[in-house]
């Protein structure tokens, strides 16, 4: 789009505004203790990733380029900058247990954290300036996942690496003191970054792991191109081929949600935390089926069949190619089952990372529970702004029972409270970590924004792990 009048602000220009105005003492309190939460939800799990697979996979690669000097969270293994932010997002996101802005069906954290963390030690900043950038990063990528309407998913872009580099970008941008045009510029530059193909659905495949650490390190590329005078389209968002012209044609894009209300909402108060280790699609699925399985002691020797209602764009995630989500072919693909959610919720009465092993997705139970599951539409679903499930129960007995949850637990109608955070964060960093090590990163991460040198804090989160029970 061409401004009529350049007394019009582009979108990314009134974004770099905002960005390059906001102090530390204009972000309320409760918004700031929340983001300390976020991050000690963020690092818990990038801890509990260490111990798997992908998370070796991920630094023997990233490591081939040689090392550096900036901490992986859990890790003894020292990176460069933009490769510490790679891996530090892998580790976060792996799990599919992080974050979850539920209007931008965006994970926030996972690329913001990482950027703001590498840029804020590459500046010599403080946890005030880290903690500050990583707040307008979740902002500012927010709000351009909100733009997309619930639209991204669609077409088969993932929103976390579409938006992530926006907010990556601002993040490190507002750390390495660019001004309100360098921001703007950082946005236009990240914008012919903005990818992620969801076709890892087809065969569980890892990118979609891969997905926000590489938006983080788009994101401090940027940056440090604005830096140093490189240009970048302002009509980055809005513009004839902009984000939302090219990355959902023909959708309700909404671009001004980019600048909307920036510094009088505050969208980091909208982020949910996961209770359980799974797409972020099948919450409300899983509380479903376990109030179900409570009030009426089911047992799946009982169940004669399952209806499932969903809407139709994450249908597409959690329920598409029907055989795969069946019969999940790993552990990754497991996490993107309804099927298999709701039936492993039903047999074994519980949905953590244990049922997503081997003998859980073998478990006969489960995988004949599962080919019981039919799938519908569901006209009454508050998706994008809420994950709604409904769940309907046959019995052999003839009865048939139901439950709906219409807006997923951790949602900002039913958030998960500080303390219900503190006790997941126990428990993820608990796999690998003993109590002292806990202790030390959780000092480390609620003291966040002090005048302390944010290299200490990324040291009280380094490695390697400790084995043992925290």
């Amino acid at each position: 789009m061409t401004l009529e009048s350049r007394d019009q602000r582009y979108l990314a220009e009134q974004v770099g505004e905002f960005v390059a105005r906001t102090e530390f003492g204009d972000v309320p309190d409760k918004v700031l203790q929340r983001a300390r939460h976020l991050v000690l939800d963020a690092v818990g799990i990038a801890f509990a990733s260490t111990a798997f697979p992908f998370a070796g996979v991920a630094r023997d690669a990233l490591a081939a380029f040689g090392g550096g000097d900036h901490v992986v969270f859990g890790m003894a293994d020292r990176l460069t900058a933009r490769d510490a932010a790679v891996l530090n997002g892998i580790l976060i996101h792996g799990l599919d247990f992080d974050d979850t802005h539920l209007p931008a069906v965006a994970h926030v954290t996972s690329v913001v954290l990482p950027a703001a963390l590498s840029a804020a030690v590459a500046s010599n900043a403080s946890t005030r300036d880290l903690l500050l950038g990583y707040v307008l990063g979740v902002e500012v990528m927010a709000r351009v996942g909100m733009g997309a309407a619930g639209g991204l998913h669609d077409v088969g872009f993932h929103p976390t690496a579409v938006a992530g580099g926006f907010g990556a970008a601002v993040a490190a941008g507002k750390i390495m003191g660019l001004d309100a045009g360098g921001l703007a510029t950082a946005q236009g530059i990240v914008g012919s970054q903005a990818a992620g193909l969801m076709e890892f659905l087809e065969d569980g495949s890892w990118t979609k792991r891969f997905h926000p650490g590489w938006a983080a390190a788009s994101g401090l590329t940027a940056a440090s191109f604005a830096r140093a005078g490189w240009s970048g389209p302002p009509g980055v968002y809005e513009g004839r081929f902009g984000l939302y012209a090219t990355h959902v044609p023909s959708r309700d894009a909404r671009p001004a949600a980019v600048s909307e209300d920036l510094g009088v909402s505050w969208e980091l108060l909208r982020t949910a935390v996961k209770p359980f280790p799974v797409c972020h699609f099948l919450h409300a699925f899983a509380d479903a089926a376990l109030i179900l399985r409570n009030e009426h002691a089911l047992r799946a020797e009982d169940i004669a069949g399952i209806r499932c209602a969903i809407h139709p764009v994450p249908r597409k995630v959690v329920c598409e190619p029907a055989g795969a989500k069946q019969a999940p072919r790993d552990e990754y693909d497991a996490k993107f089952s309804l099927p298999f959610a709701v039936a492993a919720s039903l047999v074994r009465g519980r949905l953590t990372l244990d049922e997503l092993e081997a003998d859980a997705r073998s478990d006969t139970r489960i995988r004949e529970l599962a080919r019981k599951v039919q799938v519908d539409d569901d006209p009454d679903s508050a998706f994008p702004s809420a994950y709604s499930g409904f769940v309907e129960i046959a019995l052999t007995d003839g009865r048939v029972v139901r439950h709906r949850e219409q807006y997923n637990r951790g949602h900002e109608q039913r958030p998960l409270t500080d303390e219900e955070i503190d006790r997941k964060f126990r428990g993820t960093i608990g796999r690998v970590a003993d109590r002292e090590t806990a202790d030390r990163v959780r000092r480390a991460v609620l003291a966040l924004g002090d005048s302390r040198p944010a290299s200490g804090f990324a040291e009280a989160c380094g490695g390697p792990a400790v084995t043992g029970g925290a």
